[in-house]
């Protein structure tokens, strides 16, 4: 009673065999589950990694703080205190020339003579007409005091006597009207005489003996230039935040490059009061003794302004700045490393170093060397991150 049935063990073993191989079966998805998973997640870092490499790759400078300084210096142009160009008032041929550039002239002195054919022979008709027309009002002047004396008598009649008077005064008008016309001629006759307006120096002749002169500025070029060089013009623009600390009457020292290493001092005269959008900086007048006659209008200074107490600038890479049509930019590094371009000011530019006058804060991250195309809300990546990213692909 106690021996088993031979029947009945052979029932557990298709039970274990069938869980063996469900487990298998489990294990060998986990597997393949598992495997596509790592694939998918795989290409999709590759994909990411793909498009990041794709970006362009800068370096990034911080602006750094320029050497203190209480003079800002600035290039600056000068110019004659007055300068006047002498057109003809009348046409002709230039008959002869009596200055030259450079020459020294007074009020009033003959710069040249031009030869008025056509007014000569205006002046001449006008005036025999003044002739005939005087002649014809000593007649009725004649006619009319004869009339006149018969008045009041029954030889004349008072009508003959108000004709002879009205022709009098017809003839004495014109007479006037002649006269008029001689006087206008003359006048015009004198413009002949080019005459300097004021002492100074004749800075350019633009015309020769025998040139054909037309009238006006309109029609024809300036004869001659004359300059009053004892005072100069200096222009100079200042940025818009130096601008409060260069009142009138700041003193400035200049140098040009004809005289190096010789200072020339000039003061404040006058400021524009208004800044220029493109630029950022405000036009200022500067007044310079030229007594001397060494500074030249029309060339350029190297100006230092004294602006009382030191300030610091902000210096970056020569290599950072971008001139285009907006003009001088430099590329900054915002949030999300996206590019924004900055206008700005160069007060100094060393060829290594270029201090910013205006347009950049000390907190900005300055582009250096920005690739080409790069516009303003592009993405960029930062060089440092770049390696970063390489190792960890690598890993």
């Amino acid at each position: 009673m106690s021996q088993l049935d031979p029947h009945t063990q052979p029932q557990a073993a298709p039970r274990g065999l069938r869980t063996a191989g469900i487990a298998a079966a489990v294990v060998a998805a986990i597997i393949v589950v598992y495997g596509l998973a790592s694939r998918v997640h795989g290409t999709e870092q590759m994909h990411d990694w793909t498009q990041q490499q794709a970006l362009p790759v800068v370096t990034v400078a911080q602006p750094e703080a320029a050497s203190g300084q209480s003079a800002l210096q600035l290039p600056g142009r000068l110019q004659a205190f007055v300068s006047a160009p002498i057109y003809a008032r009348v046409s002709g041929y230039l008959k002869s020339w009596n200055t030259d550039i450079g020459a020294h002239v007074k009020k009033g002195d003959l710069l040249g003579t031009i030869e008025t054919p056509d007014v000569d022979q205006q002046l001449a008709q006008a005036q025999a007409s003044l002739g005939v027309a005087q002649a014809n009002a000593k007649l009725a002047q004649i006619s009319a005091k004869r009339w006149q004396a018969m008045a009041g008598t029954d030889a004349v009649a008072q009508q003959d006597i108000d004709q002879r008077t009205s022709a009098l005064n017809a003839a004495e008008a014109q007479v006037k009207a002649a006269q008029a016309q001689v006087d206008q001629l003359q006048v015009e006759k004198g413009f002949a005489r080019l005459l300097a307006p004021f002492d100074g120096t004749v800075t350019a002749r633009d015309t020769d003996v025998g040139a054909l002169i037309n009238v006006g500025s309109g029609a024809g070029p300036e004869l001659f230039v004359v300059s009053d060089t004892s005072k100069l013009r200096l222009y100079v623009n200042v940025p818009q935040n130096y601008v409060p600390q260069v009142p009138k009457g700041t003193r400035a020292v200049l140098r040009v490059p004809e005289h190096p290493g010789k200072p020339y001092t000039a003061t404040v005269l006058d400021s524009a009061g208004s800044v220029n959008a493109s630029s950022g900086t405000t036009l200022m007048q500067l007044l310079v003794d030229n007594s001397k006659g060494e500074l030249m209008p029309g060339g350029f200074a190297s100006v230092d302004l004294d602006l009382g107490t030191a300030h610091v600038d902000l210096s970056v890479p020569s290599s950072a700045l971008v001139f285009n049509g907006k003009g001088m930019q430099v590329a900054t590094l915002g949030a999300g490393d996206k590019v924004t371009f900055k206008p700005v000011t160069v007060l100094r530019d060393d060829g290594k170093q270029a201090v910013i006058g205006a347009g950049l804060d000390a907190g900005d991250k300055v582009i250096d060397s920005p690739p080409d195309g790069i516009g303003t809300g592009d993405h960029v990546r930062v060089a440092e991150q770049q390696k970063a990213d390489d190792s960890h692909a690598k890993g």
